[in-house]
């Protein structure tokens, strides 16, 4: 019966999926507590581009043609724009709080796909996404006296800047031959590669590092980005938009966890009530979709959904599926 109410996919593979999001959760805790202060820019630096070129070592495959400037447009969008602007989110408000803002998400994607991928939001997308920013607007407004104007600015610029590049991954598919792997590490090295000289001009040289703050960014290379960024693309391949669904709010969630249970930070009953109206209309609203959402080719398979951009001998290579009302945005 399990098997039947996820697809037939392995349990095992949806749980090393999950291990992506709870991983992202833990990056707020990380940079308050094991790295330079205000440096948003060099910290986004050391967390992408080691794991871009450890995964392009490893998949040993480079881009062509197009993909040239593809990849790096989602370089710079997952990327060159989303790291800085998370960590200056993080360096700035409660882990708790900079993740709960990435809630709004949903809506973010909603208008995106309807620009750029034709297709019209549903009643159910739009209800699901205005409930979940209640919910993120009941924890901002209680904490207001306590939260910074640019740390909330910049986490919905990242916010803003993942749903764009996940939109254009939805537009542009994945090329023929081409695996999860080596499609982050072009990201990842592409992302890399654009904050380096912006790190050296508005931050100057990296500053010493004790072993509290190595061990925080090798933590951040390697687990948080290098694996998690590949379980994350690997079950997104494979997994059926319900499942994909499910596993997205375990990052806010985690952050908030993380924040309440090893950093002493306090959350208000109306707070705790907006984090779980957020978090629970984007899962209920969006598992609810999965359930009744059926594939374009006419097989009947939950959570297949191709975007009508592509012919239907696109559709006949296209490898990927990527559910576009929430969980691939809090990474």
């Amino acid at each position: 019966m399990a098997a039947h109410r996820v697809g037939g996919v392995s349990p095992a593979l949806i749980l090393l999926t999950a291990l992506a999001p709870i991983s992202w959760g833990t990056t707020y805790a990380v940079t308050t507590e094991f790295l330079p202060a205000d440096r948003p820019l060099s910290t986004g630096l050391m967390r992408a581009l080691p794991a871009g070129l450890l995964l392009l070592a490893l998949a040993r495959v480079l881009p062509r043609g197009a993909w040239w400037w593809k990849a790096a447009v989602l370089g710079a969008l997952n990327i060159g724009a989303f790291f800085p602007l998370l960590f200056l989110s993080a360096y700035r408000l409660p882990g708790g709080m900079a993740a709960v803002v990435g809630s709004v998400g949903p809506l973010f994607v909603v208008g995106l796909s309807a620009l750029f991928l034709g297709q019209r939001p549903t009643v159910r997308n739009v209800l699901t996404g205005v409930v979940a920013a209640f919910g993120v607007s009941l924890v901002v407004l209680e904490a207001a006296g306590a939260l910074d104007p640019v740390g909330l600015l910049a986490a919905l610029a990242c916010t803003a800047a993942m749903s764009t590049g996940t939109v254009l991954t939805k537009r542009w598919g994945r090329p023929e031959g081409v695996g999860p792997l080596a499609l982050t590490g072009w990201q990842l090295t592409a992302g890399g590669l654009l904050l380096a000289p912006l790190a050296l001009l508005a931050e100057g040289a990296p500053p010493a590092l004790d072993v509290r703050a190595a061990g925080g960014y090798v933590y951040l290379a390697l687990a948080n980005t290098a694996v998690a960024y590949w379980l994350w693309f690997r079950g997104i391949g494979r997994l059926s938009a319900m499942q994909v669904t499910f596993l997205g709010p375990l990052s806010p969630l985690t952050a908030a966890v993380v924040g309440w249970a090893a950093l002493g930070q306090a959350l208000s009953p109306l707070q705790l009530a907006g984090m779980a109206l957020a978090f629970g209309a984007t899962v209920v609203g969006q598992i609810r979709v999965g359930r009744v959402q059926e594939s374009r080719d006419g097989t009947g398979r939950p959570g297949q959904a191709l975007p009508p951009l592509f012919s239907s001998a696109e559709k006949k290579h296209r490898k990927d599926s990527m559910d576009l009302t929430g969980p691939a945005l809090r990474r």
